[in-house]
């Protein structure tokens, strides 16, 4: 660590104790978080670099936790290979896009997400439809989550509209997430976006980040996880139309 980080330690410890809280109240959201925050003081790129590792490690913890992990990738691997390709396919977006215009990216995928979740509709993918669909939304998965370093779209959508049980889905998302996140190591490594600096960093908030998860799990126990759910994405819609109009101020 070198003083030109010194003063991102305050930033890092909000970000990742808040994404956390997220993650431990709604068993998602800690990329989208972390990199909604980030890049008030970031460029994308950067932001995507540092939350690799916890991002990693708090999703396979997710993946594994549950009882049908060989059923879940048994099932969803057409996907995950389609994220990967796409992933490391678009992580230039990232690398070579001026930082203003790759927030821009990040913002409507943030304001996409958002206002879907709200309106929450209800989604049901035909089992016949799986084969095709799965490697398709893995493939657009991986390229928002390349060009943006934000996993959720459309995978989220696509995951619970297959109407798997509460377990699996939980499972599912840590899979699509743990997935997103090695992929997107790889894109970002293949164009030199990863250094000894920016990785210690990004060990170093594994431990705000998991208790964040500690206290999000405490505060889901007191207080309503659906009002929770709607702030948190009211939040998100407001982050992402900051991001998408500041390159114009």
């Amino acid at each position: 660590m070198n003083p030109d980080t010194l003063h991102l330690i305050p930033l890092l410890v909000f970000t990742f104790v808040a994404a956390g809280l997220v993650k431990g109240v709604t068993g998602m959201g800690l990329p989208t978080v972390a990199m909604a925050l980030l890049t008030t003081a970031l460029p994308p790129l950067a932001a995507a670099a540092l939350l690799v590792v916890p991002s990693f490690v708090t999703n396979l913890w997710q993946l594994l936790a549950g009882p049908s992990t060989r059923a879940v990738l048994r099932r969803l691997w057409p996907m995950m290979l389609g994220i990967v390709l796409g992933t490391v396919g678009g992580a230039a977006g990232l690398a070579r896009v001026d930082p203003r215009w790759s927030g821009v990216g990040l913002g409507l995928a943030l304001i996409l997400y958002a206002a879907y979740a709200l309106r929450a509709p209800q989604l049901a993918v035909p089992k016949a439809a799986e084969p095709w669909l799965g490697p398709l939304v893995g493939v657009l998965t991986g390229l928002i989550t390349g060009a943006t370093g934000v996993f959720v779209m459309p995978a989220v959508p696509y995951l619970q509209a297959l109407r798997l049980s509460k377990d699996d889905l939980v499972q599912a998302l840590g899979l699509s997430f743990t997935v997103s996140t090695v992929a997107l190591a790889v894109g970002l490594s293949g164009h030199g976006a990863f250094s000894v600096g920016q990785l210690g960093l990004s060990v170093l908030v594994i431990l705000p980040a998991l208790a964040g998860m500690w206290l999000g799990q405490v505060i889901r126990q007191r207080i309503s996880a659906v009002w929770f759910r709607r702030g948190f994405l009211l939040f998100l819609l407001g982050l992402g139309v900051e991001l998408v109009v500041r390159p114009f101020w």
